[in-house]
């Protein structure tokens, strides 16, 4: 049981543990999150199964691509952390999709008109004129995203209060209309607040070393004051509770699909 364990016992396996791909299974036991009524890598899968030219942007590991059953004849994927680049190919290859390093911030590495369906699950951003300029006439965009202030009782508890223009940073909203400004036409726009639960001081640590952005240049060492003193509150009070929100967009290119 993580209530017998101390602080420095939790936070050593926390930090021990890999942060490579997108598997969360080590919070298994440790820390649960709602998941988003509309099911995205089912949904995905579904899209995925009647596509032609497929790419995932910033895959992770791959681990979601790899989750679908049928992959389209083309399947691609870029990444830009070395770690995953190589956990993704590991995983991709044997499916027969190719996997390219490729910066987040970079133009993507493919032709004008290269897929009827690109996929992201928690792109850091989405480059909309390069997602239009890249699908085909008729193509379409499907991506499950992190919405406006998510997580922030665990951003703020060691960042403090943050600026409006923060918190809103990824409004839904702000999607729809930079979409629409790429060109375009978004034909579905949920969104979602889901209850997430820390249940020891290691699922906190752990979560911060592999969600980076959350609190930027965060190290045990730094926050250790604040670790402790979360660590006592969750001893005493119970699990240590906050909010994600979630949006699923999907766009479509305007044009007839082009046949092959």
């Amino acid at each position: 049981m993580s209530g017998d364990r101390t602080f420095e016992e939790l936070v050593r396996e926390a930090v021990d543990a890999s942060v490579d791909g997108w598997d969360f299974s080590w919070f298994e036991g440790r820390a649960t999150e709602e998941r988003p009524p509309w099911g995205y890598a089912r949904s995905m899968a579904e899209r995925l199964g009647g596509a032609s030219a497929a790419l995932d942007i910033q895959t992770g590991g791959g681990e979601v691509l790899a989750s679908a059953p049928v992959l389209p004849p083309v399947t691609a994927a870029t990444e830009g952390w070395p770690a995953n680049v190589a956990r993704a190919t590991a995983l991709l290859h044997p499916r027969g999709a190719l996997v390219v390093a490729s910066p987040e911030d970079a133009p993507l590495p493919f032709g004008d008109a290269a897929f009827d369906l690109l996929t992201s699950r928690h792109p850091v951003r989405t480059y909309w004129h390069e997602v239009a300029r890249v699908l085909r006439p008729g193509g379409t965009y499907f991506s499950q995203q992190v919405g406006a202030a998510s997580a922030f009782e665990v951003v703020e508890y060691f960042l403090g209060p943050q600026p409006e223009e923060v918190r809103g940073a990824r409004d839904p909203r702000r999607a729809r209309a930079e979409a629409e400004a790429a060109g375009l036409e978004v034909v579905d726009l949920r969104e979602a607040r889901l209850r997430m639960e820390f249940h020891d001081i290691g699922a906190v640590v752990h979560f911060l070393r592999k969600v980076i952005w959350m609190v930027p240049g965060f190290t045990v060492e730094r926050y250790e004051p604040r670790l402790r003193s979360l660590h006592e509150r969750i001893r005493s009070e119970g699990s240590f509770v906050a909010h994600s929100t979630r949006f699923l967009i999907e766009a479509r290119k305007s044009g007839a699909p082009v046949s092959l």
